[in-house]
């Protein structure tokens, strides 16, 4: 007991210690830091720090002095105001943009304090390794989001590149042009101008087609200026408002752009929001450079999808959305309602892990002189110990690394059964792949109110423009990340069955969505399975315009994922006829059916990859021979 205490005593003093020395680094007395579960994160003067265990190891110390560091550089040498005013619209520009001002503070704040420098090199180390830098050996597997902050890091300071890092860096280097090059060259220079940095960093972005030239985008504000006061600040509090009402919005603060709240600023945001935006991260994952990137399909000749606002979306974690105790009911509900069909889908389970396990077998090489000593050769050392060959060594094996994302259709016509069945089903599913060393995540998308919410009321409040586009406030939750392990995440899956949380259903952004997290993971295949029972429905959006307007842009989604073919794409209906938008789908008539046809559908994946495997090796043994 007074252990716990002791580790309790411990954990409260290098929590106050951490706190102290933030607000030292920032030079602000009045910030609030709170620790909590998730990730890093800073909303004005309030930062957010991952809750530490009561052990605090070593490395998680480190990590955590990390964050604070990071967090505490920003208050000190940025400038919201400056940062905002020259900040790109579209959402993969902004990221960049964000991710570079990152990359400015925490190399110039490391400059002259050997240990905040230290606590940054290790948390940048930490980060590449758990998104598997260190294992990426083509060009296209690393974000160009990331790409970009690793190169200006470079420039501006060679040693803070983490040495897994530096290998697909390397690939990067010299590829982006020499506009591009002149840019980054320009920002290192004035990495200690807040001002100059931001110039050139959208030239950087115009280089790489992400953003309009500077010139333009300072017509842009000036245009901005006049219609909104120019009160930048202002702008963010008042955005800041808008999305008090989920603890996530603080998470991503740092990454997310502050919307327009005018209906100028509206309409100019609409009109940037087009699909080349949306799929401008995916066509950095393609083979071609920025200079080559393909236009997506724009469907019919119509107006492109847009949102009139994104100011109120939310992605947010599912244990966010309810206290611990309802969610262990909602969970307790879910296994009571499907006891009788758990043996069903797990026998199916169980053939599927079966099937992965052997396509992962490995064979051992014996007889070496180097490796793993071989036990049955004991006798041999026993014997004669300078007698050789005595080692083994592993084979490696054909198996891709494989990560399957699995996106549910939480709108209200799931309620019910086919709601219930899909959680179940969601959760058996991540627990045998899981064994199978398969990365799962499990996410749902909805909206966060019934026809429109606050976009709808933006809308009426600017005077009802015309061709608003998306017109409600986008839910998208993450029930399972890929890296959480299943017995985190297991009660998540419960939520599906909270009564109100199932309402519209705006399918296209939803699968660009879990389209954009897939192409962020390291692995070499992905699999996106999509689980819906019905078209696209939102009735604040499809009032005020076309009423195709959201299957229009789900069907261009939807092609121009399987023409990219970096993500293999497969969708199952419940009552609802799939196929007629997706290359590879199948309908079920009722959801009882939806277990064994979601392992059926991932067994013939994972035999087409071993054919494909095979069909290699027969290829290999043919050119031998020949």
């Amino acid at each position: 007991m007074s252990g716990n205490n002791n580790d309790q005593g411990r954990s409260e003093e290098f929590k106050r210690a951490t706190a102290g020395a933030l607000r030292a680094i920032a030079q602000v007395n009045e910030v609030q830091v709170a620790y909590q579960p998730g990730p890093a994160g800073l909303a004005g003067k309030r930062a957010r720090l991952p809750s530490p265990s009561r052990a605090l190891p070593a490395n998680e110390m480190a990590k955590l002095r990390g964050a604070a560091d990071s967090l505490a550089l920003r208050l000190r040498l940025h400038n919201d105001a400056l940062h905002n005013a020259r900040a790109p619209h579209t959402r993969e520009a902004r990221e960049a943009y964000d991710a570079l001002e990152q990359a400015r503070v925490e190399i110039v704040g490391a400059e002259h304090m050997a240990g905040v420098s230290a606590n940054l090199r290790g948390k940048l180390q930490e980060e590449c390794t758990a998104d598997g830098l260190d294992r990426m050996t083509r060009r296209e597997q690393l974000p160009l989001v990331t790409a970009l902050s690793l190169l200006i890091r470079d420039k501006m300071d060679a040693a803070s590149v983490p040495d897994s890092a530096k290998q697909i860096l390397n690939l990067w280097r010299d590829t982006l042009g020499d506009a591009a090059e002149n840019a980054l060259n320009e920002m290192a220079s004035a990495k200690a101008d807040q001002s100059h940095y931001t110039s050139a960093a959208r030239k950087l972005l115009a280089a790489l087609d992400l953003a309009e030239g500077e010139s333009d985008a300072e017509d842009g504000e000036q245009s901005d200026d006049g219609e909104d006061g120019g009160d930048n600040t202002s702008q963010q509090d008042n955005t800041q408002d808008g999305e008090g009402q989920s603890e996530s919005q603080d998470e991503n603060m740092l990454a997310a752009a502050p919307e327009m709240t005018e209906g100028q600023a509206a309409e100019q945001d609409a009109e940037d929001d087009t699909d080349s935006e949306d799929f401008a991260a995916e066509a950095d994952d393609a083979p071609a450079g920025p200079q080559q990137r393909r236009a997506p399909a724009q469907g019919d000749g119509h107006t492109s999808y847009r949102a009139f606002t994104r100011a109120h979306d939310e992605e947010i974690d599912a244990d966010e959305l309810c206290d611990p105790e309802e969610l262990s009911r909602l969970r307790q509900q879910l296994d009571q309602q499907l006891q009788h069909m758990h043996a069903v889908v797990a026998k199916l389970a169980n053939r599927l892990q079966r099937r992965l396990l052997a396509q992962q077998t490995r064979a051992w090489e014996f007889d070496l002189e180097e490796g793993m000593l071989d036990s049955a050769r004991l006798s041999r050392i026993i014997v004669d110990p300078l007698l050789a060959l005595t080692y083994k060594r592993e084979r490696e094996t054909d198996f891709r690394d494989t990560v399957v994302t699995l996106l549910i259709d939480n709108s209200g016509s799931m309620r019910g059964r086919p709601i219930t069945v899909a959680a179940m089903c969601g959760d058996i599913l991540a627990r045998t792949l899981e064994r199978c060393a398969v990365k799962v995540e499990v996410l749902g998308f909805t909206t966060r109110a019934w026809k429109g919410g606050q976009s709808r009321e933006q809308w009426v409040a600017a005077g009802k423009p015309a061709n608003p586009g998306r017109l409600n406030d986008l839910r998208h939750i993450i029930y399972k990340a890929a890296d959480t392990p299943w017995r985190r995440a297991r009660k998540n899956l419960g939520l599906m069955l909270r009564e109100g949380l199932l309402k519209e259903n705006i399918d296209g952004e939803a699968l660009l969505w879990a389209y954009r997290r897939l192409l962020s993971r390291p692995e070499h295949r992905r699999i996106l399975m999509v689980i819906s029972d019905g078209a696209p429905v939102d009735d604040s959006t499809l009032s005020v315009n076309s009423g195709n307007y959201l299957e229009r842009h789900l069907r261009d989604v939807i092609r121009d994922i399987e023409t990219r073919e970096l993500v293999e794409l497969i969708a199952i209906g419940i009552g609802h006829d799939v196929t007629r938008y997706y290359r590879r789908a199948v309908t079920i008539v009722d959801a009882e059916e939806l277990g064994g046809t979601m392992m059926r559908k991932l067994t013939e994946l994972f035999d087409e990859d071993e054919a494909e495997a095979w069909s290699r090796i027969a290829g290999q043994r043919a050119a031998l021979i020949g």
